[in-house]
């Protein structure tokens, strides 16, 4: 067992190594379709093996695979965009382990706001942009409580919206 943690763990952070990769040429928001499918191929593939590490292992605590792995697991379910039943099932597995104190609140709240803005509902963090206007601001996803937003965000420790959307200019 120990040996098969060891195994998944080098799995799960070298597909985040990929995601990122392929993240980083922009090809999720590309203008060229061949990006873009480059892109959607790999975050299926990567969201198709997370549901099945999810049905062998629950989900991957930093207790089980260390940190960089779960944190790449993380990234997987965050990514996984058109696999609503993996992130839907990771944020189920992410409540369970946050409330068992094996998995970091601040990163359930960023999955939690992008499977609801993928289910067409409002975001409750903040966490979610939608675009970038011309003059470099960003546009985020509605919020529920968009009055609460900074409170609810440093309950979970994210910090003010303004400090995190001025990364975005």
């Amino acid at each position: 067992m120990e040996q098969d943690l060891a195994a998944l763990a080098e799995e799960l952070t070298a597909m985040a190594a990929a995601d990122h990769r392929v993240a980083t040429t922009g090809a999720a928001n590309s203008d060229d379709p061949a990006e873009q499918l480059e892109w959607r191929r790999l975050t299926a593939r990567h969201g198709d093996r997370l549901a099945e590490i999810m049905d062998a292992y629950g989900w991957p605590t930093a207790e089980r695979v260390g940190e960089d792995a779960a944190r790449a697991a993380w990234l997987i379910a965050q990514h996984a965009d058109r696999q609503l039943d993996v992130q839907r099932r990771a944020l189920r597995l992410m409540e369970q382990a946050v409330a068992a104190g094996a998995a970091e609140a601040r990163d359930l709240a960023f999955l939690r706001d992008r499977t609801f803005v993928n289910e067409g509902r409002a975001q409750i963090y903040g966490t979610q942009i939608a675009g970038v206007r011309k003059d470099g601001s960003p546009i985020p996803w509605p919020c529920a409580e968009p009055e609460r937003v900074d409170e609810l965000r440093a309950g979970v420790g994210i910090e003010p919206f303004d400090a995190y959307v001025a990364r975005f200019r």
